[in-house]
């Protein structure tokens, strides 16, 4: 079951950023900008996470 999304978070780019990200999403099709940053921000937060994870055979 999806859950309701109650949080809002705001981020401010400067230009240079903004161009980037108007340019990315341009080149590959994207058209739901809040879905791509917060799938991308979720999915470095849980690589980091994965990569902080104690390990057994190091």
């Amino acid at each position: 079951m999806k859950q309701p999304r109650e949080f809002r978070i705001s981020l401010m780019l400067n230009e240079s950023e903004q161009r980037m990200l108007d340019r990315f999403c341009k080149k590959y099709g994207v058209s739901n900008r809040s879905r791509l940053i917060r799938e991308t921000l979720m999915k470095t937060i849980l690589k980091k996470m994965e990569d902080d994870q104690p390990t057994l055979f190091d």
